[in-house]
């Protein structure tokens, strides 16, 4: 198993991947090949695949915004979980923030997501008890859809 720097051209193997976990939210836009390719375009080397056997079976998002990185669409294939592909793929996204010199980093997990709550938990994660998470739709053609 190899964790590497997520590219373009693994955009195919990672919305594979997106749509095998159950209750994960894709949208139209953002999610789209030129989302993510956007999205890399501005944060290059900080987002990770984990691949085995030529197939992406971990992935992760990374960005930030030159103050406070954030982690999006952290994600294990089942059958491989449990293996600290997770713990590694996160550890590669916060030595890539750190070189762009990065001092906190944030996420959003879902509270009915035990599976990740437990994850975040386990690696040292802190739950913010202290403020709300408020959100604003710029661009109401950008529908998320959750896999079943």
């Amino acid at each position: 198993m190899q964790v590497r720097a997520m590219v373009k051209e693994d955009y195919d193997g990672v919305r594979a991947l997106w749509m095998t976990i159950h209750g994960f939210g894709i949208r139209s836009v953002d999610d789209s090949r030129e989302g993510v390719e956007r999205f890399l375009d501005r944060n290059p080397g900080c987002s990770v695949v984990a691949e085995e056997d030529g197939k992406i079976v971990g992935a992760i998002l990374c960005g930030h915004d030159g103050r406070r990185g954030c982690l999006y669409h952290v994600c294990v294939a089942e059958d491989y979980r449990l293996r600290g592909i997770g713990k590694e793929m996160v550890v590669h996204c916060m030595n890539a923030l750190k070189a762009e010199k990065i001092n906190k980093v944030s996420l959003i997990a879902f509270t009915r997501n035990d599976i990740g709550n437990a994850f975040w938990k386990c690696i040292g994660w802190t739950k913010r008890e202290d403020l709300n998470y408020y959100d604003f739709t710029l661009n109401e053609a950008n529908i998320t859809a959750f896999n079943s």
